[in-house]
């Protein structure tokens, strides 16, 4: 660890509180004076600092006079390592990783490795590393999509104390290239697809000795156009490490476990340095609000290069639960839910919009007894749900049961994480689905988790309180009006620290002392406010507000989330800057409904194209989203005053998304420069129309 990290530390340290003495803490009391239970209050609120008396400082309930970092019923875990081991002894024989297996060009069911053999493999890969020279703390890069290989070895790098970097095989070329250079990576694994990306510039990445290809076979490798660097294939290392076993080298809890490098909207990659300590930190305190069972089966498809679907594997480790992996193909995911039939189903609010859009606009066009039949079992098993009570098996086996089969009839929690998730629909998934939707706020820097909801908290439009092995706090904003005395409920910049936090951005302490300060809080970029009971709703984001010409300030992300449930929205861009008065939008449509609605106009058009540039296309769109605007409450400068359609997707590969799928949005501003410029034009020389209130 730097001196950098290490004063951090003790700054941690210096602020935390005693773990004695419960006067230090004040539980919010009810109207009657009696304490919440903790069913009520999420958190509870501590001075930062003694001698000031200013209480501002939030942690949850569940551990308020100790930060958790390590998991409470095995406290002698406290690595990555540590975390699998746990696993291999408790859960030998059970089965962990499994993919479909392909038989005459047909995909079959899954196979599976148990935790055992997935043990042996890893250590038979970290001997094989060990025998090509690579010692402890070495980088070894992962360059392809989620697999068992993936976890293998990730897992044989905690075994040996190398370091992991995962190189998204979605950023291109340049951006693997500079990740390999800056980390030094030595080793990389990679599959046949990526491998041909890697030899066209291996020759200006120095610091790689070792190529291994998973899934290559032997004779088929090419040869290497730079001498100095061996390329063999997984199963080959495999053989090498099984035949000479090498002695393991375990990590502590401070070393380094990975190097996360976020793609971020703008600017180079920057590397997240996460010790073993960071995640298990994360992983216990999660636990408090998580509880998966070696019963349970999850499906990993999220990019096991993001920090969300890594932090699921560690718990799910830890718990015993099978993981079966999609075939690398999203628009087979269906399918591949279907063969795996989860319990556990982790996603982002994309994917969960689109569920919603599709399940609605079906109701919609299914014809008047169907909806109303929907409707009756929608309103009664919501008011089940509210009242606390168990709804009528009958609507399951009418209504929801059908649609429950669209995850494999079997899912028992769903999990939401990366961008807010709307409240409607969180409500309409756990109505339809029966079972916890929990939302999570997290990043990379913190090792995932930074609060998250209790199982229980029927209440939407929040994140949830602290995770236990952290504690926030909410700083003033005074340009944006943001403060701890806003009424009805303090408002602030999303301050971190705790033992989750990121040790810092590697080879980057000016970008680390940046969002980190002296007293150790890691400033977040995301505004948020507590809500009663010691939750927290993100509300703005401080980084991506720009002001209109009026000097009204936008937070596009939250408009293009309400503009998600329109039933025409694909996805959102949302634009505005300080030389217009209003915003402008551009709108990937849905296909089907866009036909569907164009042949009811009885709109004759000749392709789809023809039809996004049709004015009585635009019309419709944009009375849509002003109809789902006003719903929401916007405020008259948050509507969007012109739109554009296009067919065209947002998508990493066109550049317009980050691999977690946020919009880049000085790319998207350019992307599509001229369709703003068309719409502020128009603007201009139309009658000026009144604003809408909220």
């Amino acid at each position: 660890m730097d001196s950098a990290a290490q004063r951090r530390l003790k700054a941690i340290q210096a602020h935390l509180l005693p773990d004695t003495d419960d006067s230090l803490f004040q539980i919010q009391r009810n109207e009657t004076g009696s304490e919440f239970s903790l069913g009520q209050t999420y958190s509870v609120v501590l001075p930062e600092k003694l001698q000031t008396g200013k209480w501002n400082v939030y942690r949850s309930a569940h551990s308020p006079l100790k930060l958790v970092d390590r998991y409470p019923n095995h406290p002698e875990i406290g690595t990555l390592h540590d975390n699998f081991v746990h696993a291999v002894e408790t859960f030998q024989d059970y089965k962990y990783l499994g993919t479909r297996i392909r038989i005459d060009g047909t995909v079959g069911e899954y196979k599976w490795m148990t935790y055992g053999e997935v043990g042996t493999a890893r250590l038979a890969v970290g001997s094989g590393l060990r025998s090509h020279g690579l010692s402890k703390g070495a980088r070894i890069g992962l360059y392809f999509i989620n697999k068992p290989e993936w976890l293998i070895v990730d897992h044989a790098c905690s075994a040996y104390s190398y370091i992991s970097v995962p190189l998204y095989d979605t950023l291109g070329p340049d951006a693997v290239k500079y990740i390999v250079n800056h980390a030094d990576i030595q080793a990389i694994f990679c599959v046949p697809e990526t491998l041909t990306s890697l030899l066209s510039f291996l020759s200006e990445m120095s610091s790689v000795r070792l190529i291994v290809v998973v899934g290559g076979i032997d004779e088929h490798l090419p040869s290497l156009p730079t001498s100095g660097v061996k390329l063999t294939s997984y199963s080959m290392l495999l053989s090498q490490g099984r035949s000479n076993l090498q002695p393991l080298c375990p990590p502590k809890p401070e070393d380094v476990a990975t190097i996360c490098y976020t793609s971020g909207t703008t600017g180079t990659p920057k590397g997240v340095v996460l010790t073993h300590g960071n995640f298990i930190a994360n992983a216990a305190g999660s636990s408090y609000a998580i509880k998966f069972y070696s019963s349970d089966i999850y499906i990993s498809y999220l990019p096991l290069a993001h920090i969300f679907e890594r932090a699921n594997q560690v718990l799910s480790a830890y718990y015993g639960v099978a993981v079966g992996f999609y075939q690398g193909d999203n628009l087979k995911l269906m399918d591949d839910v279907a063969a795996l039939r989860p319990t556990i189903f982790c996603s982002v609010p994309r994917l969960y919009n689109r569920i919603y859009a599709g399940i609605t606009n079906a109701v919609k066009t299914s014809g008047g007894l169907r909806e109303r039949l929907f409707n009756a079992a929608y309103n009664s098993k919501k008011q089940a749900i509210m009242s606390g009570q168990k709804s009528s098996p009958m609507w399951d086996r009418l209504v929801f049961n059908k649609i429950k089969a669209r995850l494999g009839g079997r899912v028992r929690f769903l999990g939401s994480g990366a961008s807010p998730l709307s409240p409607d629909v969180m409500e309409f998934l756990r109505i339809c689905f029966g079972c916890p939707v929990i939302e999570g706020y997290g990043m990379t820097e913190t090792s995932c988790v930074i609060s998250i909801m209790e199982d229980g908290d029927n209440l939407t439009g929040h994140v949830g309180a602290p995770n236990p092995a952290c504690e926030i706090k909410l700083v003033d904003v005074p340009e944006m009006s943001y403060t701890s005395e806003d009424q009805p409920y303090p408002r602030g910049e999303i301050c971190v620290r705790g033992p989750i936090v990121f040790q810092g951005y590697y080879k980057d302490e000016v970008q680390t002392r940046e969002v980190v300060d002296d007293d150790a809080w890691l400033h977040t970029g995301d505004i948020g406010l507590w809500l009663p009971g010691g939750r927290l709703r993100i509300i703005d984001r401080k980084k991506n507000i720009f002001k209109l010409a009026q000097g009204e300030y936008i937070a596009p992300e939250k408009i293009e989330n309400v503009y998600a449930k329109c039933k025409f929205v694909s996805q959102c861009f949302i634009y505005g800057d300080s030389l217009n008065s209003c915003l402008v939008a551009v709108v990937a449509v849905e296909p089907e409904v866009l036909k569907e609605w164009a042949d009811s106009e009885g709109i004759k058009y000749e392709d789809l194209g023809q039809l996004c540039n049709d004015p009585r296309a635009r019309a419709a769109v944009l009375a849509d989203m002003d109809a789902i605007g006003s719903e929401a409450q916007l405020r008259g400068f948050e509507f969007a005053k012109a739109v554009t359609l296009v067919l065209e997707p947002f998508t990493v590969e066109n550049g317009l998304l980050t691999p977690t799928f946020k919009v880049k949005r000085p790319q998207a501003k350019e992307y599509f420069a001229k369709a703003i410029t068309d719409m502020y034009a128009g603007l201009s020389t139309s009658d000026p129309t009144p604003p809408k209130m909220s």
